[in-house]
């Protein structure tokens, strides 16, 4: 039991959002949020997901009838499009992109949503953060050499990570990004070159501005960190966890 007066603790994922965002900000990334209601639109296509796109098939996504949004979140999304709880925080590449003028640095903390079964290393709701960084010229370089930043302030300098070939929609070209942890390599984000398809969704000029994402689950970061044997310890009230940390 607590007792009186004793100091209260911020929450592990609170102090990761806010270690993450200060490492991000001191090279230069702004700080951004979004709505956790989104839309079609928003959420999937202008992030390049057309209506028949196999990799929509990605994403396990809670699809909301009007009715059940409340009144404060109906101000954040546009009417006349499907409205679901975001599966992931890069809706606000768009959004971000719609209404700043490149070039751009951001940081996108959030909590994000899944329609899938829990276990020890999944949840129905987790925490990401996505990166957004546009410029005349950008390259996998730069995109590396910022990733490498992050991962030696989080984890120490000597976090290692590598890029391994893969798909996302939004991104051409797609990489998995593993980072080595006692002698073997552990899979933390998806990253790449940002699609020409996205930056003309945005009203970004593609053949003037090129660009890079990322994005990553805080919980993972924090199982790995701390190692943890189950994420879902994060989202539940025992003080014996929360103490800890």
């Amino acid at each position: 039991m607590q007792e009186p007066n004793q100091k209260g603790y911020y929450h592990l994922i609170t102090q990761a959002v806010q270690e993450i965002s200060d490492i991000f900000n001191e090279i230069g990334f702004s700080i951004v949020e979004g709505p956790e209601v989104e839309t079609d639109h928003y959420n999937f296509e202008a992030l390049n997901f057309p209506a028949d796109h196999p990799a929509r098939d990605m994403q396990d996504t809670f699809w909301l009838k009007p009715e059940s949004i409340v009144e404060s979140e109906k101000s954040k999304v546009e009417s006349g499009d499907a409205k679901l709880l975001r599966t992931h925080t890069s809706p606000m590449q768009i959004r971000y992109m719609e209404t700043h003028k490149p070039p751009m640095a951001i940081i996108v903390p959030g909590k994000v949503f899944r329609n899938e079964a829990t276990d020890a290393t999944h949840e129905a709701q987790f925490h990401q953060f996505e990166g957004l960084f546009v410029d005349k010229i950008v390259s996998m370089a730069d995109l590396k050499g910022v990733l490498t930043h992050f991962f030696k302030k989080y984890f120490g300098e000597d976090a290692e990570i590598r890029f391994r070939p893969s798909f996302f929609p939004f991104v051409e070209p797609g990489v998995e990004v593993d980072m080595q942890w006692k002698g073997k390599w552990l899979e933390m984000m998806g990253a790449g070159l940002i699609h020409p398809n996205v930056l003309e969704a945005s009203g970004v000029d593609s053949t003037k501005w090129q660009g890079f994402a990322f994005g990553g689950g805080i919980d993972r970061l924090l199982a790995v960190k701390y190692e943890l044997n189950d994420i879902r310890e994060l989202y539940t009230a025992d003080l014996r966890f929360v103490n800890q940390f």
